[in-house]
């Protein structure tokens, strides 16, 4: 997020520079014009695309820390049970039970391209193997953020979010997966949508 913080400022300094130099170079216009409707659309894709991403991204890790998983199972199909559109999930161990594997599904098809083309059955080795090791924050059961090593392996890298969307799992939450309270209300800091919480339902059936 910094880097890209630094790299939208950096734009705009560049933007006045060149607006500055127009006044006295007429050249620079033939520059000054195609940068300023690049640049329009670069602020609107950062403003309205990637900080309100970023910024749910970082309520995630505010709850949870990362960790590193290996051979998480993933895939491209359906999965069964799972409600809403998929593109794409993986599964991970349920906190309170290690032996319970969890689905998590990519929220949206939008920037899913890069885990597609190396989730896919297909797919080359060298690209499956991009993430057969990938880094995890959250709890499978509400919410989590996934993320794919860096080339050296030390920091995540291509984050998305995942959310859990298998049928009635507002049911689930509390019975069959063992979240209490606290884990509940750790899930909506980090994002977890209402709608899913089993005390918000049982609050809307009195």
């Amino acid at each position: 997020m910094v880097k890209n913080v630094a790299g939208l400022i950096a734009w705009i300094g560049v933007w006045i520079l060149l607006l500055a130099l127009s006044s006295e170079t007429r050249w620079v216009l033939w520059i000054l014009i195609p940068y300023s409707i690049y640049g329009a659309w670069r602020l609107f894709v950062q403003v309205f695309g990637y900080f309100p991403v970023a910024m749910r991204e970082r309520r995630v890790l505010r709850a949870y820390p990362w960790q590193v998983r290996s051979n998480a199972p993933h895939g491209l199909g359906q999965y069964p049970d799972v409600q809403g559109d998929q593109f794409g999930w993986f599964e991970f161990p349920n906190p309170a039970d290690e032996h319970q594997q969890l689905p998590l599904v990519f929220s949206n098809h939008l920037r899913v391209g890069w885990w597609h083309r190396r989730m896919a059955p297909r797919a080359k080795a060298q690209l499956k193997a991009r993430i057969e090791t990938v880094w995890f924050a959250g709890d499978p059961r509400m919410i989590g953020l996934i993320a794919a090593p860096s080339a050296n392996g030390r920091a995540p890298r291509r984050s998305k979010i995942l959310r859990q969307r298998l049928a009635n799992s507002h049911h689930a939450l509390t019975t069959e997966w063992r979240a209490s309270a606290d884990d509940v209300e750790r899930g909506r800091r980090a994002g977890f949508t209402p709608e899913t919480d089993p005390r918000r339902s049982k609050e809307k059936s009195l």
